[in-house]
């Protein structure tokens, strides 16, 4: 790979420098808007690298961002970046002891807070008026150097039960190019709107570096806007792209009267898998298409459909272009039909340079050049891939990737419990949530339950549902079958 000096800030933020008055960011939908020149997004990074730098942080250290749903959060992120320093951009729903533990693994050199999101007492702190207060700060020099150093670490939730930090270098921005065609269809006109949050990894690519790299405008709706008033929005800024998660589109077609977006060309969809149903009701209540695509934190997305190449039927797409994508059996690739695990070759500029602190589960998820992603899939002769699901119980939350391991451990100690078993149920039609089923002698109290899980999960990862039974079901040699929990959950709620 090319390693003339590089950092992923400046790159994210060069198409910009040549059009300062250009708009880059607009908070919409509220009653207080908020908007960024690019010329004004690149003088509060690069102020903010000088702010951070005079606090004595010097390149390569890790700066852990607590912050909230805010403009602060892109800001903070590249601002760490330009320093050559190392983000770690985490969600602002977890709790004080799950942060906990993330300081214990990491051990950041700085941690940047906003008082309104969980952190636990840590004397190396910086408040966001302090943050805040650096962005008028002279420019700091772009910290240049190896593109495959470390740029940036971010969670994900691992089969072993607990989250795990993937770490990716600064190179991982230069994948992301591959998604403008093979995903986004984007142009340097586009007003790309993205109805997550800032500090969502899915808003912070797809909604903000991506279009920022091609000089194209960022729409982000004010925190909470409903789904219902998205279309509204999108007609009032002239959105051209509108990027979410399936279950937001789900939420807009269920809103009473008809969508009307006339300046959308498409829409994105990503962080879990859209039915063809879904696909079809937006398509028919809008008449634009809804592009997928698949990913995960270790390599971003990498499978989609693209408006130059749309997927068909329930397939989510191809391989973008310059990716090289397996379908792999025990053997190695498999032929064109057959099932097996969705793999991603080493090369890819994308990839992860592995798991934080853990050389062993990396090499474990590598079968000889391939990355495994623990995802099943198929692919047909016209290079069509289709998603089968894990083969782990990996649980999807609005996005979020969740173990049952780190759900049952969490809960397990609960008063009254005798075991658990968590996995992802479906309530009715293309709706699924997080249910815990647990062995007691007796019902507990389902508020009692629910206020135990918020004191020890993020709200995403808390179970929706809570139901009692005699025992688990389990396998010959006393493994939890939550396979089993699932199929009798949809058996008798579905006939």
């Amino acid at each position: 790979m090319d390693a003339d000096p590089f950092n992923l800030a400046a790159y994210v933020l060069a198409a910009g420098a040549a059009h300062p008055d250009k708009p880059a960011l607009s908070l919409v939908g509220g009653d207080k808007p908020e908007h960024w020149t690019f010329g004004d997004l690149i003088q509060a990074v690069r102020g903010t690298a000088t702010g951070l730098l005079q606090r004595g942080l010097t390149p390569g250290d890790l700066v852990l961002m607590r912050l909230g749903n805010t403009p602060d959060f892109p800001l903070a992120y590249l601002g760490a970046i330009a320093a050559g320093l190392v983000p770690v951009p985490t969600a602002a729903v977890l709790t004080e002891a799950e942060v906990a533990r993330i300081i214990d693994t990491l051990r950041p050199r700085f941690i940047l807070r906003d008082p309104d999101v969980a952190c636990p007492p840590a004397a190396n702190v910086l408040s966001l008026d302090g943050l805040r207060a650096m962005r008028d700060l002279p420019a700091a020099a772009w910290h240049m150097g190896d593109p495959e150093r470390l740029g940036y670490v971010i969670y994900t939730s691992g089969t072993s039960g607990k989250p795990t930090a993937v770490m990716h270098a600064h190179r991982a921005i230069r994948a992301r190019r591959m998604m403008f065609d093979g995903w986004y269809g984007l142009r340097p006109d586009d007003r790309v709107m993205h109805a997550g949050a800032f500090n969502w990894t899915y808003t912070l690519g797809t909604g903000l570096l991506d279009p920022w790299t091609v000089g194209a405008t960022a729409l982000i709706p004010e925190p909470g806007t409903a789904p219902a008033n998205l279309p509204a929005i999108m007609a009032a800024e002239q959105a051209t792209i509108f990027a979410a998660a399936p279950g937001v589109y789900r939420q807009m077609l269920a809103a009473p009267g008809t969508i009307e977006v006339p300046t959308l060309r498409h829409g994105l969809s990503a962080g879990e898998k859209m039915s063809a149903a879904l696909r079809d009701r937006w398509q028919d209540a809008t008449d634009t298409p809804v592009f997928e695509a698949f990913g995960m934190s270790e390599c971003s997305t990498f499978i989609s459909g693209s408006p130059d190449a749309p997927a068909d039927g329930d397939a989510v797409g191809r391989a973008q272009p310059g990716r090289r994508v397996a379908i792999l059996g025990p053997e190695g690739p498999v032929a064109d039909g057959t099932h097996g695990t969705i793999a991603i070759h080493r090369s890819d500029p994308g990839l992860m340079l592995g798991y934080w602190g853990a050389p062993d589960q990396t090499a474990d998820r590598f079968q000889g050049d391939w990355f495994l992603t623990g995802d099943q899939g198929v692919r047909d002769a016209a290079g069509q891939i289709t998603y089968l699901g894990r083969n782990d119980d990996m649980m999807n939350a609005g996005g979020f990737r969740v173990s049952p391991l780190e759900v049952e451990a969490a809960l397990a100690s609960m008063p009254g419990i005798e075991a658990i078993g968590v996995t992802e149920v479906e309530v009715k039609a293309d709706v699924r949530v997080i249910a815990a089923f647990y062995a007691a002698p007796a019902p507990l109290d389902d508020d009692a339950l629910r206020g135990y899980a918020r004191t020890k999960l993020a709200r995403y990862k808390q179970p929706r549902l809570y139901i009692h039974l005699p025992k688990l079901p389990t396998g010959a040699n006393g493994k939890l079958l939550r396979r089993a929990l699932r199929a009798a959950f949809e058996a008798e709620n579905h006939g």
